[in-house]
């Protein structure tokens, strides 16, 4: 019996679980030498190949290397090998921890591999197996391109156990990896182990987000009942929120809301909703750290306690166990006295900005079923093992570092993955507040999407071509850049778009055999036909672009307190200018107040003719239009105006409205001439021109979708090697690399070394000097600038650099 054989017996009988059929299928395929990429939904035991590889490397004397895409889960899976294979024979790689970095299994974040790959460091050296836990993590838009460059550069000989969520593409990317790897099996799993039923909270009452199976006999048939259902609306909630829109005619002649008004439901209503239906433990996501600390200090104001006696000792115990190496005057200013208290009440925050101990300690408590609501940001939801009965989302809208964007549904499945601990419940639950911003419909659309593709993020950096300059020469940079899934992803598209253009070529070279007229010469009527059309779109252009000029400045002619009369319908009304001012386009327009204090905001489109002027109102002294009082006050001013005789009937200013703005003599002569001489053309009078004109119509329809995909072609093809050309000649002007050969100067190296956004600019600022002689405050002040990720409910501010 092989190694590999012996180390899946023993890990088998090791496991006190019958194993998936789907994680068997994985097994064999590794023990057969190929790589695997596992896509299943969270939850159903992906992680069990990634710690059979693990077994395997040890039984045979090689390396596994275990990657995560974050700190905590590094640390998580770093105890969980320990607790199976013992201290000495696991080691953890992160940014800020080092433990046993030679032993046989190393668990690490992925840009720690990726940085020993251009380093060559010697540890690589019996390097067996690969796990890259959340491989979909690819995609994120800054960290994605590190798994790209792990996938492409590790050794041929290496075998990678790639686990990923459920996407939609997972057969196109084991493609990918299949060709760069020299071989990988694609294992899919669609079932989830424990059902996922969707809810939706509002107005104090929970509602099923689907339709659901009620006829069904158990709770876990509706739930899976539910799921075959979804993308069909609640129509209970649908009506709710269409009476909810409803709205009537008050005796004072306003429109005011005559349906219920929907409701977000409170933090502390939610936990006691959730403890009377026994929904616990459960985990609130909310998108921000300081979200999740005020969300703790509401529930422990209120008295909220969710645990007894037995609970809260076992709590002081893992806590106090955890902490007992910390000065108590740390303890202090981190406010421990506090933390422990909502962690004895079930209570807890769990996001970056906790220290590791306090983290440790929340999921050691959370996974012994100890705590009962943890409010946590995203980064729970990639693959700690913190499984709840019940996930509950307070906004489906998240700040993305540059706006806020509704979540995908690959974010959302990955999310609501932590609902439903296996072998425990047999159904889970997830639960999305009131979302006072979107309809219902569009929040059932993004829950039962089941449709979320894997998409690359891989682009080149300045430190990526440094590096890869700094272990291969050019050809071979650039056969790595063309070997990533960016790339296969453009080919693919790329190959789609020629088939489709060889089809137009066809059709196109069928049409042509029409293009022929007995009367004469039909490419030139054509031609002259094609010159004509383009001559008068020009021409309307122009004249469609004074007339907007002549809007607009009857708009910015207009003076604040300045009387006029506005034509709405077939009703004129007296107006006074109550502002004029530039919309962000920088469209101007102006806000008047009519004779019945009604506040009217006019634009360009709005005056066909400039406004006939009745006179000048002054304006109030305080206050703005915006205000009734104010409005009030304008009207009467307005009415107590003495109008001129004949204004009121029509007279005043001119009518422009009907006036023709010039677009130019060429243009017109232009047109002419071409009129003239397609009149004189011999083909203009043939019988059959109709029908030549269908046919040539379809032929340059076909003829200009060919250009546009020529274009596309022209464009993805080759497009991240002509990417790293030009950071090249970038480098190359800077003196990072040599000018007489593509490898790295001395200031190159250092740039090698800096992973960063802003990777370059670093490198200049220590290549100017402009760090030297700082202190560590002045220091840490800089690199807090250099790393800041801007958040703030305000998306249109921006940050100010000094």
């Amino acid at each position: 019996m092989s190694a590999t054989s012996l180390a899946r017996e023993r890990f088998l009988e090791g496991l006190g679980f019958v194993p998936d059929a789907f994680q068997l299928e994985a097994i064999a395929a590794l023990e057969r030498g190929a790589s695997v990429l596992v896509a299943a939904p969270t939850g159903a035991g992906k992680t069990v190949v990634g710690e059979f590889a693990c077994a395997a490397a040890l039984e045979s004397g090689g390396k596994t290397f275990y990657t995560t895409p974050i700190k905590a889960l590094s640390n998580q899976k770093h105890r969980d090998l320990i607790a199976r294979h013992g201290v000495g024979r696991v080691g953890l790689l992160t940014g800020d921890r080092s433990i046993d970095g030679d032993a046989p299994i190393v668990v690490m974040t992925t840009e720690v591999l990726r940085n020993m790959i251009y380093a060559a460091s010697p540890t690589l050296h019996g390097l067996r197996y690969v796990v890259l836990d959340e491989v979909h993590y690819l995609a994120d838009r800054e960290r994605g391109a590190v798994w790209e460059e792990v996938i492409i550069q590790l050794p041929a000989s290496v075998q990678l156990v790639c686990l990923s969520a459920t996407v939609s593409n997972a057969e196109d990317f084991g493609r990918w990896l299949d060709g760069v790897r020299e071989g990988c099996e694609v294992i899919i799993e669609e079932r989830r182990p424990v059902p996922l039923r969707h809810h939706y909270f509002v107005n104090d009452r929970v509602h099923d987000t689907f339709r659901t199976g009620r006829g069904s006999a158990t709770p876990e048939q509706r739930a899976r009942a539910a799921e075959a259902l979804a993308g069909v609306p609640n129509p209970e909630v649908v009506m709710l929120e269409r009476q909810a829109r409803q709205s009537r005619v008050s005796a004072r002649g306003r429109r005011v809301r005559s349906g219920p008004r929907l409701r977000w439901p409170s933090r502390p209503r939610v936990v006691e909703e959730l403890a009377r239906r026994s929904w616990l433990p459960a985990i609130v996501f909310v998108f921000s750290r300081q979200g999740c600390e005020d969300a703790v200090a509401e529930l422990q104001r209120i008295g909220v306690r969710l645990t007894d006696e037995d609970e809260r000792e076992a709590i002081a115990a893992i806590v106090d166990t955890l902490v007992a190496d910390l000065p108590a005057d740390d303890l202090a200013v981190l406010d421990f006295p506090r933390w422990r208290a909502a962690l004895l009440d079930g209570l807890a925050a769990h996001h970056a900005g906790l220290i590791p101990v306090f983290k440790e300690a929340v999921e050691a408590c959370f996974q012994r079923g100890l705590l009962k609501v943890v409010f946590a940001t995203e980064t729970l939801a990639l693959g700690i093992n913190m499984p709840a009965r019940t996930v509950v989302i307070e906004r489906l809208e998240k700040y993305d570092g540059e706006s806020h964007v509704l979540l995908t549904p690959g974010q959302y499945t990955q999310l609501t993955g932590r609902a439903g601990r296996r072998g425990i419940d047999t159904i889970g639950h997830a639960i999305v507040l009131y979302q006072r911003d979107l309809d219902f419909r569009t929040v059932a659309g993004l829950v039962g999407t089941r449709s979320y593709p894997l998409v690359s993020s891989f682009a080149p950096s300045y430190n990526m071509a440094v590096n890869l300059l700094r272990r291969h020469d050019l050809a071979a940079a650039e056969a790595l850049v063309e070997a990533s899934f960016a790339q296969f992803e453009a080919n693919e598209g790329v190959a789609r778009q020629s088939a489709r253009l060889r089809e137009l070529e066809l059709g196109i070279a069928g049409y042509a055999e029409h293009l022929h007229c007995a009367s004469g010469d039909w490419g030139g009527y054509w031609d002259l036909r094609r010159r004509l059309t383009a001559a008068e779109r020009r021409a309307e252009s122009t004249r469609r672009r004074g007339e907007e000029r002549a809007r607009s400045e009857r708009i910015a002619a207009l003076r604040p307190g300045e009387a006029v009369m506005l034509a709405r319908g077939q009703e004129r009304l007296r107006a006074v200018v109550a502002s004029v001012g530039l919309a962000r386009s920088g469209t101007p327009f102006a806000q008047v107040v009519t004779e019945g204090r009604d506040l009217v905001r006019l634009g360009p489109r709005d005056l066909d003719a400039p406004l006939p002027t009745l006179g000048h109102v002054r304006l109030p002294e305080s206050g703005n239009a915006r205000q009734h009082a104010y409005r009030r006050e304008l009207a009467a001013r307005l009415a107590a105006l003495e109008v001129p005789e004949g204004i009121e009937e029509g007279d005043g200013a001119p009518d422009a409205g009907g006036a023709r703005v010039p677009t130019g003599e060429s243009d017109h002569e232009a047109i002419d001439r071409l009129r003239e001489r397609l009149r004189a053309h011999a083909c203009h009078g043939c019988p059959e021109r109709g029908e030549h004109e269908v046919w040539q119509r379809r032929h340059d329809d076909l003829a200009d979708e060919a250009d546009r995909l020529r274009s596309s072609i022209d464009r993805e093809t080759g497009t991240l090697v002509r990417d790293l050309h030009r950071l090249l000649d970038v480098l190359t002007s800077l003196e990072y690399l040599e000018r007489d050969r593509p490898e790295p100067t001395e200031l190159g190296l250092v740039l090698a070394g800096i992973h960063s956004e802003v990777d370059l600019l670093v490198a200049e600022a220590i290549r100017r000097g402009i760090l030297d002689g700082l202190d560590a405050a002045e220091l840490a002040g800089v690199a807090a600038l250099l790393l800041h990720v801007p958040r703030r409910s305000e998306t249109s501010a921006r940050d100010e650099i000094p």
